[in-house]
């Protein structure tokens, strides 16, 4: 296992998380169209969950002796995670939107499971967030038209 203070996966997935959510808020903002009210709402969910999603996986990553670095200049540095761009969103955009970007988050965070092979409680914590971010992506995917 890698050193905690330097570990890129507990620390990828605590950045990816993080943008997630402010994308979550911003689109939350920003969205428009016939079915404003249910994705509006949706992303205020989806957004509760992907804050505690980070929150365990930074006090997971602090009480293995890592720094969790949560700020914006860093999550702006490192994030995965694709922009939704800046203004207006339709609402049928949005759906397809978060649902690849939920998606995305999850593949590459099962894709690193077997490198926390020697740390069973942090892919506990990891498995369990893939399959959050599973199921909102689906409830996503469940809209589009």
């Amino acid at each position: 296992m890698s050193s905690p203070q330097t570990n890129p996966i507990l620390q990828g997935a605590l950045v990816d998380l993080i943008d997630l959510t402010l994308l979550a808020k911003q689109a939350h903002w920003n969205v428009h169209g016939s079915h404003f009210r249910s994705v509006h709402l949706e992303l205020d969910e989806v957004e509760a969950q992907l804050r505690d999603a980070q929150d365990l996986v930074a006090e997971r990553l602090a009480a293995v002796g890592g720094n969790p670095d949560g700020r914006a200049s860093t999550v702006l540095a490192t994030s995965s995670v694709d922009d939704i761009g800046a203004g207006p969103l339709a609402a049928d955009k949005v759906v397809i939107l978060f649902a690849d970007r939920l998606n995305g988050v999850a593949r590459r965070l099962e894709a690193e499971l077997g490198e926390l092979d020697a740390d069973l409680p942090s892919q506990d914590i990891l498995i369990g967030t893939i399959q959050e971010l599973d199921k909102a992506a689906w409830m996503f995917r469940a809209q589009e038209s």
